[in-house]
């Protein structure tokens, strides 16, 4: 608990327990085996755009072209499979093309000082925009069932060792590569250095353009692995794969304690964070809420997630300026 936004984490694990309980109770079915499952596979999407965008946050910016990014993933990767790319080269492919999205919005928010609100803005619509060519403004067909075909989705959604699925191994291993970086690293604590006092980090010495650019780098892996995970899921590319997954991201790391303002948060709070929206999603559904009922109940913790947290910040500076008299 002493360490710096474990409280936060902590209180959203607690958020997850009583979700639980509480959805258990309005249908039996919630909790049962195949629900649980299902619920598990659809936390990965969720937690991996979370910790895109909670790297980002804690530098004190913030990416809007996740959802966007991951929809041109499921695009491009499909596309490349539907016409006979061997699956492997087209996943990487794939990732090359997503991470030259991360360096552009890292030269334009980093090098070009752009406001990161207006930057990842554009780039989340150029990106939406080759979503939507890459296959003439057509989803695509069905990736088939070719062995490497097969293994693509098998390996992002369908395969299991036991009740667990691989698409949940592939999406706890890429937290835990960036969770070490994030903690036990010195490109982690240059992210949180210029989240705190960027002017700080710079005169201490850290690159700020090389550090921004790193998030945003993170950020767009992160967003094609989850754009795998649901091309795999339908088999297919859809152009409108990844929308308003940029709320699902901010949401998730904001629930799980990471600012908004930067400088602060742990990657281990994405998990419950992304794990309170799907639960809402999930149990909301099996209690035949609308969809419209759904994102303002979504909406509205995300914005009281956020206002905790500067009313947090203001409390501790006070205490911080009162001490100092």
């Amino acid at each position: 608990m002493s360490i710096p936004g474990m409280a936060s984490a902590l209180t959203a694990f607690i958020g997850v327990i009583l979700l639980m309980i509480i959805f258990g109770f309005m249908n039996p079915n919630f909790l049962s085996k195949t629900n649980l499952m299902s619920l598990a596979r659809s936390i990965c999407p969720y937690l991996l755009v979370g910790i895109g965008q909670g790297i980002v946050c804690i530098t004190g910016n913030i990416d809007l072209s996740i959802g966007s990014v991951l929809g041109m993933s499921a695009m491009i990767s499909a596309t490349l499979i539907c016409n006979g790319v061997n699956p492997i080269v087209a996943i990487i492919i794939d990732i090359i093309a997503c991470l030259i999205v991360g360096v552009v919005n890292g030269v334009l928010v980093g090098k070009c000082k752009l406001p990161p609100f207006i930057g990842t803005l554009g780039t989340m619509t150029i990106c939406r925009g080759v979503a939507q060519l890459v296959n003439n403004n057509y989803n695509t067909g069905d990736i088939g069932t070719a062995p490497l075909a097969k293994a693509v989705r098998d390996i992002f959604y369908y395969g299991k060792i036991g009740v667990i699925y691989y698409g949940v191994i592939v999406a706890l291993i890429v937290w835990f590569i960036f969770n070490y970086i994030m903690n036990y690293t010195k490109t982690g604590r240059h992210i949180y250095a210029i989240g705190s006092n960027v002017n700080a980090a710079h005169l201490s010495g850290v690159n700020v353009f090389k550090t921004t650019t790193t998030a945003y780098l993170i950020s767009a892996f992160t967003s094609c692995i989850a754009g795998l995970i649901t091309m795999a899921a339908a088999g297919m590319g859809s152009m409108q794969a990844g929308m308003s997954y940029e709320m699902y991201g901010v949401a998730a790391a904001v629930i799980g304690g990471i600012s908004t303002l930067g400088g602060s948060g742990l990657l281990i709070g994405v998990i419950p964070g992304a794990s309170v929206w799907a639960i809402l999603q999930n149990g909301l559904t099996l209690a035949n809420v609308p969809v419209a009922m759904r994102n303002i109940i979504i909406g509205i913790i995300v914005v009281a997630c956020v206002l905790l947290d500067i009313m947090r910040r203001l409390d501790v500076k006070v205490k911080k300026e009162n001490k100092k008299e």
